[in-house]
């Protein structure tokens, strides 16, 4: 089983590259997490108290998977050898379907690059 620190690394910091299994099987994970809350939200009765907890729980983990997502992009560009701001096309409709599936597709840079010595591990201090 991973480290505790291999997950925050993985879901929250942009250091570092991640291969394709990695940043689609991540995202799935993060997707899952995104609708738990989500179904919760949609078994309870519109407008109690339970459904306006259940609300702004999925309001929180949006935000949450919406960082992860990003983190994930940025790792996956690293290991593509191109820069993580590249990660903003996402946000474009229609392009950011293109777009993920350049990263779930094509394969990153052999032997280490300028954003780390080998995939899925943070940067080389």
């Amino acid at each position: 089983m991973p480290e505790k620190a291999d997950f925050i690394w993985l879901f929250f910091k942009t250091s570092g590259r991640v291969s394709r299994a990695a940043y689609f099987l991540g995202g799935l994970l993060v997707a899952l997490v995104q609708a738990f809350p989500l179904y919760r939200f949609t078994l309870v009765p519109e407008g109690s108290a339970e459904s306006n907890m259940w609300s702004f729980v999925f309001f929180l983990t949006f935000l949450a998977s919406l960082w992860s997502n990003i983190v994930l992009a940025v790792k996956r560009l690293h290991d593509l050898d191109k820069p993580g701001i590249a990660a903003l096309v996402l946000f474009v409709p229609v392009v950011s379907i293109v777009a993920f599936l350049v990263l779930c597709l094509f394969p990153g840079q052999a032997g280490s690059n300028r954003y780390g010595s080998r995939t899925n591990a943070p940067a080389d201090r």
